[in-house]
């Protein structure tokens, strides 16, 4: 029998298909059908550090509306009994969601400052949130930072927000790096038990008609695979790796185990054919470790990393030479 369970961030999981963050984790019963198709474990839906930060200077304001008027104007004051933060939701949301399922749950917070708001990540380990991951998503537009500085911030946020928990932390990044593995290397020495890799950021694109911005939703498509696999087989050994962006296939997962990833992580494919797909890669999965004599996925993971290839170059500047020599003109 294949054994299809994998560890990461020190979690036991029954296979390496985790559902990424994403709209399907705001709703207990669409969590359910997931864990009943196979899913490992569940990130949440993020919250934001401008959601925060955001409620917390509104609910200020309410507080203090009024202050200067006459003491018996106690209608200025929000009613606290049913004044509800969106943050406080969420943490709520995690608290509900645990009890409800038994595949690990993991947080998630957005943001790239330090600040009150990291408190959140304590608040969401204490609703019972099995892990936390961390999303850097940040847009350098100030020609004046220099990149040493954003990841100073940013090293420091996660060393930050490890010394506040006890539950293991992931940092789901961008591919935006000068030097990738260095910066891996200081998350890493800064506490992070895990990376995830990558982030995908979403274009905003014009409204030719309208004249304004159009904010739409592309979901990923299988290419968008190699730029993780590659990273992953390059770095594979420093730290547990989780793929995103791309997995879609049963195939897309094997790649991924083989690069040195210790799960894959998928929403697109489930927003897009539903739950059901889970079932089908997990039943695909078997039968090709079976065809191919493989009997477990640690077995296979990292097995196509650098370190392990013969042609460790491939993962370099000769797989740009080879793939644009490689080009024929038609005829």
């Amino acid at each position: 029998m294949v054994d299809l369970s994998t560890t990461y961030l020190g979690l036991k999981l029954k296979n390496p298909l985790v559902a990424s963050a994403s709209p399907l984790s705001k709703k207990i019963e669409q969590v359910r059908h997931m864990e009943e198709a196979g899913i490992a474990a569940v990130v949440m839906y993020s919250l934001f550090e401008e959601q925060i930060i955001h409620e917390s200077l509104e609910l200020d304001h309410n507080l203090a509306r009024g202050t200067e008027s006459f003491a018996e104007a106690l209608t200025y004051l929000p009613d606290l009994g049913t004044y509800s933060l969106l943050p406080d939701r969420y943490v709520a949301n995690v608290e509900k969601l645990k009890k409800a399922v038994s595949i690990p749950v993991i947080g998630s917070l957005n943001g790239v400052s330090k600040g009150g708001w990291t408190r959140y990540a304590r608040l969401i380990q204490d609703a019972g949130a099995d892990a936390l991951e961390l999303n850097l998503y940040f847009i350098p537009t100030d020609s004046a930072v220099p990149a040493q500085a954003i990841e100073d911030i940013q090293v420091e946020l996660v060393a930050s927000i490890k010394s506040s928990i006890k539950i293991p932390l992931a940092v789901k990044l961008s591919p935006f790096y000068t030097s990738l593995p260095h910066f891996v290397k200081r998350l890493v020495t800064a506490g992070a038990d895990g990376l995830v890799l990558f982030n995908r950021f979403y274009q905003p694109d014009f409204d030719i008609e309208e004249l304004n911005i159009s904010h739409t939703l592309d979901l990923s498509s299988p290419s968008e695979l190699r730029l993780p696999l590659r990273w992953i087989a390059l770095l594979n050994g420093h730290v547990d790796f989780a793929l995103t962006s791309g997995v879609h296939s049963s195939s897309d997962v094997l790649k991924a185990m083989m690069a040195g990833a210790k799960v894959s992580m998928m929403a697109s494919e489930l927003l897009h054919n539903g739950t059901s797909a889970v079932s089908t890669i997990l039943n695909e999965l078997q039968t090709w470790m079976e065809a191919h004599e493989y009997t477990s996925i640690e077995q296979m993971q990292g097995s196509m990393s650098q370190k392990s290839v013969a042609e460790p170059s491939a993962f370099e500047r000769a797989n740009y030479m080879k793939v644009l020599s490689s080009f024929k003109e038609l005829p």
